[in-house]
Formats: C-alpha cells, structure tokens, sequence
C-alpha cells in the first residue's frame, strides 16, 4: 500500500506540474518548429534552443547578471517609494471621505497623464542619469495600488463595520483590526499590478539614454543585430515579473492566513 500511495503521490505531482507549464512548453516547442522549419526567418527568430545557449552564456559570463541587478535596483527603488506613498494615501481616501473629496480631481487627472509622456519633464528637472529613470518607475507604480487600496477600504463588508461598532470598538481599532486587514487582498492586487507596470516603464526607461540594465541591454542588442541576446534580455523580463509576481502572491497567501482560519472555523 505505501507504493501505491507513493506512485499515486508521484502521478498527481506530475499532473499538476504538466498543468502549469503544459502551455509555455507548447509555446516554445512551436517557437523552435517555426524557426527550423522556415516558417519565420530564424535570422528574426532563432530557434529557442539556440536562444537558450545564449541564455547560459551571458549568465556564465555575468553579464546577464550584471545588467538585471541593474535594472532590480531601479525597479526596487521606484516601486518601493511608490508604495510608501500609495498605500499610506489610499487608506486615507479611502477611510476619510472629506479627504476623498479634497483630492480624488486631482488624483483623477494625474493617474491619466501617460508615463512615458512625463520621462522629458524628469529627465530635464533630474537629468539623464537614474534620479530620471526611479521617477518614472515612481509614478507609474503609483496608480494601481493607490486606487485598490482605497478600493479595498471601500468595499470592506459594512456588517463588519456595524458588529466592531456595536462592541463600542474605537476608530483606531475599527481601522486597524476590521479595514486594514478586510483591505489587504484588494492592496496587494494593486501591488502586483504596480509592480509588473513598474518593469515595463523601466524598460521603456532604460531604452532612453541607459549604459546599462535589461532594456539597454535588448536596444544594444537589436542595433548589433545580436538578435539572439535580444531575446535573452526579454525573456529575463519575463523570468523577473514571475519572480516577482509569485513574492507578492506569497506575501500575500501569509498577509491573510486570518481568511483561512475564518474559513474553517
């Protein structure tokens, strides 16, 4: 019985796994068939397999390394201002209504300015260097998560409200034991948001006036026609918005244990 259990075990873990990554081997497998059959000119397109060499060798040479702690570093330090910034000032649009009506105009017109529409203002009060660059990651992380944290807080459940109300609980507890908690799924959607337009903006940044990072990296790589490295750097793009995606959905799972307590209870 304990190898069947085990063998059991074994074929559920290898169902799940051709579950979750059934499709970007389907993916990649077409990727090297249309290159090697001619389908696509593999001098746009190299075989994946090709491109995975590449891959290995940038990382062995630590180059690849370099130029993604690069980008890490301006990505972390945008992103990271602008939720010191986001959550404080959702959760207090979202809890005081005065303050909501003082600077949602303003808050509403600012977020529909374009990012990369505002890169010539940074760059010519901040200059070309990285003070330009963790601006605009600043400003486009900023959005998602100030309005689902204010979400968040809206749309808590108003019977929790009322039962905190009726045990005589103080707005001070009120905040900190029923809406901030009740708005931290709605917070770290808005996180993960942020965090993935944080590395798209960065990009876009690094394309302009960069000697370094992952987005100089494929713009120097396409203009030497090493298409090859190109496609190294997009997908360590790719690679980075898992990483981080799946930190933010931990963080998250462990911000929120007190669901699963509830739910079993």
């Amino acid at each position: 019985m304990p190898t069947l259990d085990k063998s059991s075990q074994a074929y559920t873990l290898l169902r799940n796994l051709a579950n979750r990554i059934g499709a970007i081997l389907a993916f990649l497998l077409l990727w090297e068939t249309i290159s090697r059959t001619g389908i696509v000119d593999s001098s746009f397109l190299p075989p994946f397999s090709e491109v995975a060499v590449a891959f290995v060798n940038l990382l062995l040479s630590g180059e690849l390394v370099k130029q993604t702690a690069v980008s890490l570093q301006r990505a972390a330090l945008g992103f990271g201002l602008a939720m010191l910034v986001s959550i404080p000032l959702g959760l207090m649009m979202g809890w005081f209504k005065w303050f909501e009506r003082f600077t949602d105009p303003l808050v509403q017109t600012l977020r529909n300015v374009p990012s990369l529409a505002l890169l010539p203002i940074f760059i010519l009060f901040l200059g070309i260097g990285e003070e330009s660059k963790i601006a605009i990651i600043f400003w486009g992380s900023l959005w998602a998560t100030l309005l689902n944290t204010i979400n968040g807080v809206k749309s808590v459940d108003p019977i929790l409200i009322k039962s905190a109300r009726s045990m005589s609980a103080s707005n001070t507890m009120l905040f900190s034991k029923v809406i901030l908690p009740s708005a931290v799924p709605s917070i770290f959607t808005g996180m993960r948001l942020s965090a993935t337009h944080s590395i798209l903006i960065l990009i876009a940044a690094e394309m302009i006036g960069a000697s370094a990072g992952l987005g100089y990296l494929i713009l120097s790589a396409e203009y030497s026609f090493n298409i090859k490295n190109m496609y190294v750097g997009i997908i360590t793009l790719a690679l980075l918005g898992i990483t981080v995606n799946y930190i933010l959905l931990n963080l998250e799972s462990r911000a929120t244990k007190w669901k699963e307590a509830v739910i079993r209870e």
